[in-house]
């Protein structure tokens, strides 16, 4: 299944409505879609890199209104619409123990929101919606979600821009892992810093 939303999602990039296709996806994604924006934006920036930077604004945009409607699926519908989203992707059980913590602080929750919008740990859709059910204050929410997610669109646009098609199969193989890593480390080092100092 997985496979193949993956593959539906890349071949929008060869659509004349791709830009829309764009929108609707980094808008989905930020609330209840698996796949990424970046499958589809990567081929649309590689194939046409004058408009890189449009599409990265897209993206954003689309993203973080996404992200907004994660909030408040998070905040006003838990139980009716949040709850079977995360279910369905199996991710409840994690959602649950994150929610009932007494661990987790609204600075807890701007981090995975960075990390999440940059690196996709944890999923963007799982942070948005929780930080709706934990009542994150929403102007502090839309500037986080603007800075992770443009940041990761923009930096995307940059790359493309600059190193074109050779810098694909980096981007694609290697820069998940790398971002990956950037989150684990600003996990750990917001761990030192709220436990051990």
């Amino acid at each position: 299944m997985l496979r193949g939303l993956y593959d539906w999602t890349l071949s929008l990039a060869a659509r004349k409505s791709a830009e829309w296709w764009l929108a609707f996806i980094a808008f989905v994604e930020s609330s209840v879609f698996l796949v990424p924006a970046d499958v589809l934006y990567l081929p649309m920036a590689l194939s046409r890199p004058d408009r890189a930077y449009r599409y990265a604004l897209v993206a954003t945009v689309a993203s973080v209104l996404g992200g907004i409607a994660g909030w408040f699926i998070g905040h006003y519908a838990y139980d009716a619409v949040a709850r079977p989203i995360l279910q369905f992707y199996g991710k409840y059980d994690e959602f649950e123990q994150l929610r009932t913590s007494a661990g987790v602080s609204i600075e807890f929750i701007a981090l995975m929101l960075v990390t999440s919008g940059a690196a996709h740990l944890p999923p963007i859709k799982v942070v948005t919606i929780l930080s709706g059910a934990l009542g994150v204050n929403l102007a502090l929410f839309i500037v986080l979600a603007i800075v992770a997610r443009g940041g990761r669109f923009l930096l995307l646009a940059w790359l493309l821009r600059r190193y074109g098609e050779p810098i694909r199969e980096f981007i694609e193989k290697r820069l998940g892992l790398i971002a990956s890593a950037a989150a684990v480390a600003l996990i750990l080092l917001y761990i030192v810093i709220k436990y051990a100092l």
